[in-house]
């Protein structure tokens, strides 16, 4: 009867797209990747100046509006090149390999900051599940599971010994006006937090953008008894 009721409702949607998202690649990503930038930073030492970056940076952007060239969504973003790849052979697939590519991100005084940067790959399946008649998904209920998969998200997260330090989730909401420069003002953000949080800057640290979020700024509307729970099993 549970089991119903969280279909009729699509509450495991999100919950479940999480959970292949971590368990599927972020698992397998996420603890490679400070080896990745300092392979990179003894080749280029003055390009990632700043250890506390050295983390993957994932988009979540609530629309699920997901752009496949991060050049062409923002200009003051532009391709550096590709960190080192891993190899893995997974369920079948030989030599199956998964990279993440480096980004510099132009600021208002043409300072260019560096780093890892892409988004949740997720999202693009409730974006197209919104756009599918047959998977009767509304606009709202996107945007409501879009809220649900970064809170889930950020407590598999938070819970991860392996992936501590590794990453940064960058959730944010667009406004109803086209701004240019959304994604990177939404970077460049992060990245001066990552700075002024482990090192000492004189002068006044920057103001957060209205659209930037976190989990205790999301309204769900859920019902906490309603959403799915963890699977129980005694082989586990």
């Amino acid at each position: 009867e549970m089991s119903e009721m969280s279909e009729k409702s699509k509450q495991n949607v999100a919950h479940g797209l999480a959970w292949s998202y971590y368990v599927g690649y972020l698992k397998i990503v996420l603890p490679r990747v400070k080896k990745s930038m300092e392979e990179f930073s003894r080749a280029n030492p003055n390009v990632l100046v700043c250890r506390e970056t050295w983390k993957l940076h994932i988009l979540v952007p609530l629309s699920c509006d997901v752009c496949d060239d991060l050049e062409k969504a923002d200009s003051n973003i532009q391709y550096l090149t590709d960190l080192t790849e891993i190899t893995l052979t997974r369920a079948g697939t030989k030599k199956r390999v998964y990279k993440h590519s480096l980004y510099a991100i132009r600021d208002e005084d043409n300072k260019l900051w560096h780093c890892a940067v892409e988004y949740a790959t997720p999202l693009q399946s409730l974006y197209a599940m919104s756009q599918d008649e047959c998977a009767a998904f509304s606009r709202e209920d996107r945007l409501e599971q879009a809220k649900l998969f970064y809170r889930t998200l950020e407590e598999i997260l938070k819970g991860s010994k392996e992936c501590a330090g590794t990453y940064r989730l960058i959730v944010y909401e667009e406004s109803g006006e086209a701004e240019t420069h959304l994604l990177s003002r939404e970077i460049l953000w992060h990245l001066r937090q990552q700075h002024h949080e482990y090192t000492v800057y004189e002068g006044n640290h920057p103001h957060a953008p209205s659209t930037t979020l976190n989990s205790t700024e999301l309204n769900l509307q859920i019902s906490k008894s309603d959403l799915p729970q963890p699977l129980r099993s005694g082989c586990f």
